[in-house]
């Protein structure tokens, strides 16, 4: 399959064209012939026209690249190596919500051919690739693993905002069903990947390799957030404390704060479920999930004791709606928890962000973000160390709010330099 792919007898299809599957598509298109497949005639359409619908790609790199995109399944039929990178999220009652993996597979499964290679990307819970996608892709074929076609999974790795570690940079984990499929597959990636990869034994090596980066890191967020409010209660500023315990060699400088995003804020959920299905109740993970999505609700009950105090008609303005800083992304951003609880005071609230679409805040969280502020707030929350926030001084604070205002700053980005109004950091 690698020499059909290099030799361009064979074309790849990446299903998915979010902000992982765009840079993979576009990166194997520097090399070979790539079909890019979604189901969003929308999305489809601005990526024939060099726009990356996520904000995370340049118009330049869509030129000069063997690359269609597409919605046609006529199209689709045309490839031999199948890469699934489409969404992996959780419901409202934090269960993992495999319709948009199990209608890939569907697809994928539609125009299988003898020979074809299929390599999963989403991120999900270990086994799900054997036990959840396997079937449908045998059922909607007619084909059988092995026999016929061959099956893999290769993590993403792919940080929204970060133009340091990407798709090239970082090391690719990558996982076949058996020796021939993992040697086709590694070398596949290695034409994109310049840091290497790394083969994994095993599919479900390779899948719990990725929901434990992800759990990992929140359960550390978790402790930091846990010691914030501790140290909250005894008027101790946490990033001080980090800052001074980071002067050790083995100090890991994680940092409290919102946990959301479509991946520490829901892969641990993969775990859990998983975890229960074989009789395990999971305690350390569960603990560290409750800790962050409850972080939402603490900021605004401490940010209600202060307004409620100086305003009967309190007004607070947030800067910041998406999930991490220099991003359109506002998929499961944990500040709309903070702004609900805020709202049940009746607090008037505008929201603002300069890289956040209204279109997309309006339709996923009915909320406005507003086009002017004004001068008198009670409260001002920066949620996120947007580029344009992070020159703010103290001067520009004073002239939006109320002499006894607060000032939330949940990055801690001005931290020692707020002096004419009450701060709080977390």
């Amino acid at each position: 399959m690698y020499q059909e792919l290099v030799e361009k007898k064979a074309k790849l299809a990446v299903i998915g064209l979010g902000y992982v599957g765009l840079p993979i598509a576009l990166e194997f298109a520097k090399n070979i012939s790539v079909i890019g497949f979604d189901i969003n005639a929308k999305r489809v359409e601005m990526m024939n026209n060099g726009i990356d619908p996520s904000k995370e790609v340049d118009r330049e790199e869509f030129k000069g690249k063997d690359i269609v995109f597409t919605n046609d399944m006529g199209v689709l039929r045309e490839a031999q190596f199948f890469i699934v990178a489409v969404p992996t999220p959780v419901d409202k009652y934090n269960v993992p919500d495999l319709k948009p993996l199990i209608g890939a597979s569907e697809t994928v499964g539609k125009v299988l051919k003898k020979g074809d290679y299929v390599v999963y990307e989403s991120t999900t819970y270990p086994g799900c690739t054997e036990e959840d996608c396997l079937p449908v892709l045998e059922r909607f074929s007619g084909l059988k693993m092995g026999d016929d076609f061959k099956l893999g999974y290769s993590p993403e790795r792919i940080n929204p905002g970060d133009k340091v570690h990407t798709l090239k940079t970082v090391v690719k984990v990558v996982s076949g069903c058996d020796a021939e499929s993992l040697e086709e597959i590694a070398k596949t990636y290695e034409l994109v990947v310049d840091a290497g990869v790394h083969r994994a034994p095993t599919i479900k090596v390779a899948e719990a390799s990725k929901i434990v980066e992800n759990t990992q890191r929140d359960l550390n967020i978790a402790l930091m957030n846990e010691l914030s409010l501790i140290f909250d209660r005894m008027g101790v500023n946490t990033f001080d404390v980090i800052e001074a315990a980071g002067t050790k060699w083995n100090f890991l400088k994680f940092q409290p704060g919102l946990v959301g995003g479509h991946c520490i804020g829901v892969d641990p959920y993969y775990l859990t479920y998983k975890a229960a299905s074989l009789g395990y109740d999971s305690k350390v993970i569960t603990a560290s999930r409750f800790i962050n999505d409850d972080m939402a609700r603490y900021v605004a009950r401490t940010i209600i004791t202060h307004v409620l105090r100086n305003s009967n008609e309190p007004k607070i303005l947030i800067k910041g709606v998406t999930f991490k800083e220099n991003v359109s992304d506002i998929r499961n951003s944990k500040i709309i928890d903070t702004v609900k609880e805020l709202l049940a005071f009746n607090i008037h609230i505008d929201i603002e962000d300069p890289y956040a679409e209204a279109e997309e805040v309006h339709e996923e969280y009915s909320l406005h973000l507003s086009k002017k502020t004004d001068k008198d707030y009670d409260a001002v929350i920066v949620t996120v160390p947007h580029k344009p926030y992070v020159g703010l001084d103290d001067a520009w604070f004073a002239s939006v709010t109320k002499p006894k205002a607060l000032i939330v700053d949940l990055k801690g980005i001005y931290k020692g330099k707020i002096t004419s109004r009450k701060y709080w950091s977390l």
